[in-house]
């Protein structure tokens, strides 16, 4: 597990501001910045927060799955129907990523990975808020349609895993009408079962539980999708997985993968600073510049580096970086906060405000990324 590193860049107080009483300001106003700021960076990576919440005892046991006991159940209005055809999709999707697959209870497995399909979902109470509770795919307390929620059980015990599927429409009777067709039930099911083969749920399990090698794998097949690639790298980069440092390299040399390759390596480790830079100072397209740019942020910020703020600063001085590559080169400041980055953030602002232009939307956020840059680097009167 790779810890995550934040740097914070707080203005020293003289002994007689100190002595003047103002000690228990500066607590009421330090401590609690300090405290929110180590809450944010501990929700930043979901992968790291997954492994963290594991036993070692868990993480062992997560390593070694291969084979997956499959537990699917279907409710409609008229109670429990037939769930072999969901089923087997669930199944296929699991073989695809190269998992064994069990129905039966009795049989040998490692893991258990519950499906349930309802007609009309059954409320389950007040969700909880904040992280991934908030994500598309998160189980939500407002939907009151037809839904499958998609859970699993480590030795028994339910993990606090849990994502959800929806179809388009919330009344499943209304619907079937209007295809005309003669079940609701069976109608809302087969919904439910092409949103779970759109779903990629096998490749969030496999991110879960670890198993980069499975991801690298089908990021080399020439049956995966752009689309599926683009989702591979995310997670990669999410589970900080410093292994797939070599697949993300060969992945650059694909202008439609490109950008994501480099937000992924942007969440690994230190050794991909050079290259980064490198992108950004050679890359021909300006969106791959940006990209490596806002990677460079955000490597920086994840382990307190701040040799990536020379090649920021050269890039912002540049007169030919373009507004969208400043743009990122400037949130990227940001969030490495240094003192070297102060003047030269307050000489683009100064030229940036002379520009009158309402309508300019790359000038606006410009604007704002630089303006939030110098607030973030430039903290002396946020404290006196």
């Amino acid at each position: 597990m790779k810890p995550m590193r934040v740097t914070y860049y707080v203005k020293k107080w003289s002994r007689q501001e100190w002595n003047k009483g103002n000690r228990y300001t500066v607590l009421l106003v330090i401590v609690p910045i300090l405290l929110s700021c180590v809450v944010l960076s501990l929700l930043k990576s979901p992968g790291w927060a997954y492994r963290e919440y594991f036993t070692p005892e868990q993480r062992t046991q997560l390593e070694k799955i291969q084979t997956v006991l499959v537990d699917v159940l279907t409710l409609t209005e008229k109670g429990t129907t037939n769930s072999t055809s969901l089923a087997d999709s669930v199944v296929q999707r699991l073989a695809d990523v190269g998992y064994s697959t069990v129905r039966d209870s009795g049989q040998a497995h490692d893991v258990v990975v519950r499906v349930k399909c309802e007609q009309r979902k059954t409320w389950e109470g007040t969700a909880v808020t904040g992280g991934d509770a908030d994500l598309p795919d998160a189980p939500s307390r407002l939907w009151k349609g037809p839904a499958c929620q998609l859970t699993y059980l480590l030795g028994g015990l339910k993990i606090k895993w849990q994502k959800e599927v929806r179809t388009e429409f919330e009344d499943a009777v209304a619907a079937a009408q209007t295809a005309q067709a003669p079940d609701a039930g069976r109608y809302a099911m087969a919904k439910l079962q092409e949103a779970l083969e759109k779903y990629e749920f096998p490749l969030l399990l496999a991110a879960e539980w670890g198993h980069a090698d499975r991801l690298m794998k089908l990021l080399d097949s020439p049956d995966t999708s752009q689309a599926r690639k683009i989702k591979i790298m995310s997670l990669l980069g999410e589970m900080q997985a410093d292994e797939a440092m070599p697949k993300l390299k060969e992945a650059l040399k694909d202008r439609n993968l490109a950008k994501q390759a480099l937000a992924a390596i942007g969440n690994l480790g230190r050794d991909g600073i050079p290259l980064l830079v490198e992108m950004m100072n050679t890359s021909p397209q300006p969106e791959v510049q940006a990209a490596a740019a806002k990677a460079l942020g955000q490597l920086g910020g994840l382990h307190g580096d701040a040799s990536v703020v020379l090649p920021l600063l050269a890039k912002l001085q540049d007169p030919k970086t373009e507004w969208s590559v400043l743009t990122e080169v400037a949130w990227a400041l940001g969030k490495i906060p240094d003192k070297r980055s102060i003047q030269p953030l307050y000489d683009l602002d100064k030229k940036l405000q002379a520009i009158r232009d309402p309508d300019n939307i790359p000038l606006k956020k410009l604007k704002e990324a630089v303006f939030w840059a110098i607030k973030q680097c430039d903290t002396w009167d946020q404290f006196s």
